[in-house]
């Protein structure tokens, strides 16, 4: 009798052992295909970044977020643009504080990629237009997934509110809503205005990372995760943040061999300018 259970726990211990080792397979597949995919600047590098084609072209290469950087004009309306200035991705030049918003929607915003890009270049990106978040809203609809960027805050006074503005003005689903910055100034203001919003304070490094406990509770006090750059964070770096709870999505990663390791370390989500490859790396290609 005793042989007898004996055997029978060992059997019952080496089934669960083999249901455990199939738990964890699957477990390791479905987070590979929860890892989001943020199409940055839309599929940015295949088409003219933060225009309404990147972005289109951002979705149909499986991109899980349409990621628009946040810029004011003179006139106080919210344009989708990554730099305070013109000149990189416009025919126009200056700041763009100092444009009115029909100044702006004058500007070519998509032949500057043809000239860069020439193996990439299409006819119909040239005259393109530098798009509002209003018109951002009206194209994809209240019900897309948004990773909305606060870029230099401290130059627009009042950004955060009329984003806020915006977003219920379009009955945005803030389920879907993600809002970034390296602002934790900015972060803390949206905070503020609405608690509901969901906040990933960004962090640029330029030496090796580190995470301190401190900066861990001091960050989940409003924000639900972090954003750092890739190439300056380790293993450790993201299972600190994912042991204590906070999503990490690293920026910017266009290699599927970086893409892979990031994955396997353990990162919630990931900004690539290729949004069909990191695609093809949580299908396993």
């Amino acid at each position: 009798m005793k042989k007898l259970l004996k055997t029978g726990i060992g059997a019952l211990a080496l089934s669960l052992t083999l249901m455990g080792a199939d738990s964890s397979v699957v477990d390791a597949k479905e987070k590979h295909k929860d890892i989001l995919n943020v199409a940055h600047r839309g599929a940015s590098g295949y088409a003219p970044e933060h225009t309404i084609t990147s972005y289109k072209m951002g979705e149909k290469m499986h991109g899980d977020y349409i990621e628009v950087d946040l810029q004011m004009t003179k006139d106080g309306e919210l344009i989708a643009m990554h730099d305070e200035t013109l000149d990189r991705t416009t025919n126009g030049t200056g700041q763009v504080k100092d444009y009115t918003l029909e100044e702006i929607k004058q500007l070519d915003a998509g032949s500057w990629f043809n000239e860069k890009y020439p193996e990439r270049a299409q006819a119909d990106y040239e005259g393109l237009q530098v798009p509002t978040l209003k018109e951002v809203f009206e194209t994809f609809g209240k019900n897309a997934n948004y990773y909305i960027e606060t870029k230099s805050p401290e130059v627009y006074p009042g950004m955060e509110q009329k984003l806020l503005d915006e977003v219920n003005e379009y009955g945005i689903n803030k389920d879907k809503l993600l809002v970034q910055s390296f602002s934790s100034e900015s972060l803390l203001k949206m905070n503020e205005l609405d608690p509901s919003v969901k906040l990933v304070q960004l962090l640029e490094y330029t030496t090796p990372a580190e995470l301190t406990d401190r900066e861990v509770q001091t960050i989940k006090e409003y924000a639900m995760g972090i954003g750092p750059n890739s190439d300056m964070i380790d293993r450790e770096y993201v299972q600190k943040a994912v042991q204590n709870g906070l999503e990490i999505h690293p920026y910017t990663v266009n290699e599927k061999e970086e893409m892979q390791k990031l994955i396997d370390w353990g990162v919630t989500g990931i900004f690539t300018n290729f949004p069909d490859l990191l695609h093809e790396v949580k299908k396993g290609k």
